[in-house]
């Protein structure tokens, strides 16, 4: 007989005394067997579904933040009175429950109905939209035009040949082989249809013509639009290295760039990384997991320690060799054969797959051809529009002014893009929403996850709360006086206090 699942904590159906429900504290429980939480704020009390809907995070470990709660794991938000995500990396809302006061008790009702879409009303709105790009900022705009209640021509222009997909987990879980490939898609292809989101796939956007308001495609087909928004990413850095064109030489970008490298693992025994990225150590201990012996060529002394600083690159490292990576640091390749690498200090490695991951260029050509204005990133406004009319861009191409720092500001980062995507679709339909949300990405290597909130280009001090070798340490980077941002292992609570007193000083400095 399967053991069935255990739920513990009250059953707010039955009521919870407002005594146990201390203020902003967050209540762990359940509703007639489904796992909830309850969270007082005041008099007002909520009850929602437990987990984030997007990676299934714990929600009792989050943190409330006004009238919403954010994820620990990967900084989502949910409002408290409907259960809607209101931040990415989340779209899909949580359950949500009436709550009755009955004297000082609450209880659980009945589930509240998921809100209708917003009814767009504008004087003069986009009669068609187009999005180039169908990474993370192009599928949020998508989704944010029609949960907006904008029912207009909704086309989106991708070169992959996959609909939108989880890109983080490429080089994770997916890789490892631990995660099966329907954990993928960010939707099933029915919510294309149904909610008239026409997918041109393996399609590159070759002209625009601004003033004409018109996109020219690979295959001739001419889009005229209204509203445009450019989120074509970025590609990766190619080595000029002799041998980096042999057919075992692989970089990782694509979902079809992951299935080749994933394929290639079958019946080989060593791979040499080269670049000690965060992708490139993602890769390496994905495929440690695989069981290949591994080996990472990087010239620098210690991995990540330019963004990181030295003593959590240096965990890093050792974190890494702990499980059997093997570093040639301060070292380069200079030539790759069939089954090996030849280094600069004169050392062979073997090889049979090799692995390259030493970063990435925004890919802004179809911005430049269009005469927008660029400068290592297309240059865009609080509001993320470009400098011409009605074109709007975002993700990892996207040049914002970054109140913060006072200068601009462009990162290659999921979270980022999905939250520009999303204010760069509310701007188009008239909402005039300024972009100022801080960055936060999220590394995985092995059991632990370093979180990144904030955004420091460089810094002159380091402060370590905590022990890294531990596994549980804050490592907040200063530039002068000035903290520009926080890296955590295993202090979720901590990088989410951090984004929220990044977001008031923001505020302040307004």
């Amino acid at each position: 007989m399967a053991d069935q699942q255990v739920i513990s904590g009250p059953n707010f159906a039955l009521g919870v005394a407002m005594n146990d429900l201390p203020d902003g504290a967050v209540v762990s429980g359940h509703v007639a067997g489904k796992e909830a939480i309850m969270v007082r704020r005041g008099p007002q009390v909520f009850v929602l579904g437990a987990y984030c809907s997007h990676y299934h995070a714990p929600l009792a470990d989050g943190l409330v933040v006004g009238d919403e709660i954010r994820c620990p794991w990967h900084h989502a938000c949910f409002s408290l009175k409907t259960g809607a995500a209101t931040r990415a990396p989340a779209f899909d809302a949580l359950r949500a429950w009436r709550v009755e006061r009955v004297g000082d008790v609450y209880f659980a009702r009945e589930p509240l109905k998921p809100e209708p879409p917003n009814a767009v009303v504008l004087p003069d709105p986009p009669k068609r939209i187009v999005i180039v790009g169908g990474g993370a900022a192009g599928f949020a705009a998508a989704y944010t035009l029609r949960a907006e209640g904008w029912d207009g021509l909704l086309e989106l222009v991708s070169a992959d040949q996959t609909a939108p997909y989880d890109r983080p987990n490429l080089s994770k879980d997916y890789l490892a082989g631990s995660a099966s490939p329907d954990w993928l898609p960010l939707r099933a292809s029915d919510w294309y249809r149904d909610h008239g989101v026409q997918l041109r796939l393996g399609r590159r956007a070759l002209a625009l013509d601004a003033r004409a308001r018109r996109l020219s495609l690979d295959d001739g087909a001419e889009i005229a639009f209204d509203r445009l928004l450019i989120a074509t990413g970025a590609d990766p850095v190619r080595l000029t290295t002799p041998g980096a064109d042999l057919p075992h030489v692989h970089y990782l970008r694509s979902l079809a760039d992951s299935d080749r490298l994933i394929a290639a693992c079958a019946g080989v025994k060593t791979v040499a990384i080269i670049g000690a990225s965060f992708i490139g150590l993602e890769v390496a201990a994905a495929l440690r997991a695989r069981g290949l012996e591994v080996r990472v060529v990087a010239p620098e002394a210690i991995p990540m320690a330019r963004i990181l600083g030295p003593e959590l690159g240096a965990h890093v490292r050792k974190l890494h060799e702990d499980h059997g990576v093997i570093f040639h640091l301060g070292d380069i390749a200079t030539q790759i054969a069939d089954r090996r690498l030849t280094l600069r200090s004169g050392a062979v490695v073997d090889a049979d797959l090799v692995v390259v991951g030493v970063g990435v260029r925004p890919n802004l050509a179809l911005a430049e051809q269009a005469g927008l204005a660029v400068d290592k990133g297309v240059l865009v406004d609080e509001f993320l529009a470009t400098s011409a009319s009605d074109i709007y861009a975002a993700g990892d191409i996207a040049s914002w002014p970054d109140r913060a720092s006072g200068g601009r500001l462009r990162v290659e980062h999921w979270v980022v893009a999905e939250r520009q995507g999303r204010t760069a679709a509310r701007n188009m339909l008239g909402y005039r929403e300024k972009f100022d949300a801080t960055p936060f990405f999220w590394s995985q290597h092995y059991d632990q996850t370093i979180s990144y909130v904030g955004h420091a280009a460089a810094w002159d001090r380091i402060e370590i709360t905590g022990a890294p070798e531990s596994g549980d340490c804050i490592v907040a980077y200063y530039e002068g006086d000035i903290r520009r941002a926080v890296a955590t292992l295993g202090r979720d609570q901590d990088s989410l206090r951090a984004e929220v007193d990044f977001e008031n000083a923001i505020v302040a400095a307004s």
